[in-house]
């Protein structure tokens, strides 16, 4: 007789929130029209915290996949118009991505979406339920906070 697992039902939960949640911010992407796969729309993102424009290799390894996955995704992007490939000043042999300013203004309305997405999803919550959420998600994200020592 297998011992039951106390925390199936909440990983059963999680599982269906994310794509619940994934589902909802796909909608809201959708009704914008902005011509960007959610994909490409992370690579955007992920483009926008470098003070400088980044190698592809610096960007898939922040992504967390393999450089050609990124090659296709910029060749996408690039044919839209939202980014385009720049030499590096230092070493000619050094592609950079750069963000174009259509590029700029996909990212503003990916983040409208995204915050109208998020609203949906927590419109049942009372605003005590979302500070109460925060916390949680932030301990699950970051992970338990170490004791400090003296």
């Amino acid at each position: 007789m297998s011992t039951p697992d106390p925390d199936g039902p909440l990983a059963e939960q999680l599982l269906r929130l994310t794509r619940r949640v994934w589902r909802i911010q796909k909608r809201h992407l959708a009704a914008r029209d902005l011509g960007v796969t959610p994909a490409q729309s992370r690579l955007l993102r992920t483009l926008a915290h470098y003070e400088a424009p980044p190698r592809m290799a610096d960007l898939a390894e922040r992504l967390e996949v393999v450089p050609r996955a990124v090659t296709t995704l910029v060749d996408g992007l690039e044919a839209s118009g939202k980014v385009c490939r720049v030499p590096d000043p230092t070493n000619r042999r050094v592609t950079r991505i750069e963000i174009t300013d259509e590029g700029h203004e996909t990212l503003r309305e990916l983040r409208a979406a995204r915050r109208s997405a998020a609203a949906e999803i927590l419109a049942p919550l009372s605003p005590e339920q979302r500070e109460m959420l925060a916390g949680l998600l932030d301990t699950l994200v970051d992970g338990p906070v170490a004791a400090k020592h003296c």
